[in-house]
């Protein structure tokens, strides 16, 4: 396997001089293409600041991330954005689609921001609404569709780019139990179908058993590693509950 993402010896530090918090303590690890990874940890472990940093929304303090052969970290401020526009692709909680627009118009957004030829757009738009489901449906506006079928659309509009890293951040925090499932078997098949490399954080052990592997962090370093292998996702979910035990702390502020 190829390793599109490199995190080598990150650092992150918030405060003054008087006062200085240490976010992300020396973390290194690689993310191969195509692989589906998820971040754990306490609150104030340091998983959003990774992921802020991985996105290019902040800055390390020291260290370098690489996506394939780009340095992130030397990205001038002026060239960040078509940075992201073109490398990485985002999931969010509250999906952020625009209710104006219709789920065609949603999914287009992206494409139209980065300039793809308007010939091209339709074909891609109804191309990957047809691998989730929601090609009936592009007419629709999101408040006329269900929660399933928004979440299809913004896993749609997050990969319709082919970016490079997809970016999860909590995606399942305000959803039922139900509605949570429905959306990481779509995101678990952007990845095992499609091919997408996944990054999600997650405080959720459920949502974290559909990953290929799990870094677990604690005090802004990683405390220890799963990889599910070839056991089954409950047998992982068990192992998840595990290393969560083990990390301490109060439970209640982590699942």
């Amino acid at each position: 396997m190829t390793t599109l993402l490199n995190i080598c010896n990150i650092e992150k530090y918030y405060g003054s001089k008087k006062q200085i918090t240490k976010a992300i303590d020396n973390i290194s690890f690689q993310v191969a293409t195509s692989e589906f990874i998820g971040v754990m940890g306490a609150s104030g472990s340091g998983k959003t600041t990774l992921l802020n940093v991985i996105s290019t929304i902040d800055q390390v303090s020291a260290g370098h991330i690489f996506l394939k052969d780009t340095d992130i970290t030397e990205i001038t401020e002026r060239d960040i954005a078509k940075f992201r526009r073109q490398n990485l692709g985002f999931i969010f909680q509250d999906f952020n689609l625009l209710d104006t627009l219709t789920l065609h118009e949603n999914i287009a957004l992206a494409l139209t921001i980065n300039k793809v030829n308007p010939d091209a757009i339709d074909e891609k738009v109804q191309m990957i609404a047809l691998q989730l489901g929601i090609n009936e449906i592009l007419s629709k506006f999101p408040y006329e569709v269900s929660g399933g079928q928004k979440q299809r659309c913004a896993c749609a509009r997050a990969i319709v780019t082919k970016p490079q890293l997809i970016l999860a951040d909590e995606p399942t925090g305000a959803l039922d139990s139900k509605s949570a499932q429905m959306l990481l078997e779509t995101i678990s098949d952007l990845n095992t179908k499609l091919g997408a490399t996944i990054l999600m954080v997650t405080h959720d052990a459920f949502a974290a058993s559909y990953c290929n592997r799990i870094l677990f962090l604690k005090d802004g370093t990683i405390f220890n590693e799963l990889i599910k292998g070839a056991k089954s996702r409950k047998q992982f979910f068990n192992e998840i509950l595990d290393v969560m035990a083990l990390l301490g702390g109060d439970l209640s502020d982590v699942f």
